[in-house]
């Protein structure tokens, strides 16, 4: 593997470490986000804590941090498959460098990846979400669907870096969600409304 190309991996990572969320809750907000709600610096928690404005720019951001090491390896004509480097940038938002390796569920960031290098899977994807968000009011259950889709569609595909891509996805999401699918099954998780 040429050097470019582990740099170019070592730059997703970076890119999807950036924790967004917590750097606009101290600087506009002098709050650090990480000690309110669920202590996730993800969308979610953005917008009930810090409200709609903050809650949209993270989301903007964090799907951003999906796409960029996407199209920036494109530019490169790197010989990895591009979904590689969006993986390494949503393993940065779970795992980053600048939180002691502690960080968000990927969804946005995931969700920015899938449309890097599969629209028309995004927004089928993107679909299933607003279904579940619109009959559960859980965003959580949402992002599980949603990621349950992926990999399902990806069965289906000839690309096993996808495949496999999707899989690790699915592992990480429901992983990280696992405290919401006991709040949910003990009918504690918050609901929300965007309709």
């Amino acid at each position: 593997m040429e050097f470019s190309t582990i740099a170019l991996l070592i730059l997703s990572y970076l890119i999807g470490s950036i924790p967004f969320a917590l750097i606009i809750g101290k600087i506009f907000f002098d709050i650090d986000i990480r000690n309110h709600g669920s202590g996730n610096i993800g969308t979610t928690n953005t917008f009930r804590i810090l409200g709609k404005k903050a809650g949209i720019i993270v989301l903007i951001l964090d799907f951003l941090k999906g796409m960029i090491p996407v199209y920036i390896a494109m530019l490169a004509n790197t010989e990895l498959p591009l979904i590689l480097f969006g993986l390494c940038a949503a393993l940065g938002h779970v795992y980053s460098i600048f939180l002691k390796f502690k960080g968000g569920k990927a969804v946005a960031t995931g969700a920015g990846v899938i449309l890097a290098v599969q629209p028309l899977i995004f927004l089928i994807l993107l679909t299933a979400f607003l279904i579940t968000l619109y009959i559960s009011k859980y965003v959580s259950l949402g992002s599980i669907v949603g990621v349950t889709t992926l990999f399902i569609l990806s069965l289906f595909t000839d690309d096993l870096t996808l495949k496999l891509v999707s899989l690790l996805l699915l592992i990480i999401i429901i992983y990280k969600h696992l405290p919401n699918i006991k709040r949910i099954m003990n009918k504690t998780e918050p609901k929300v409304k965007l309709f």
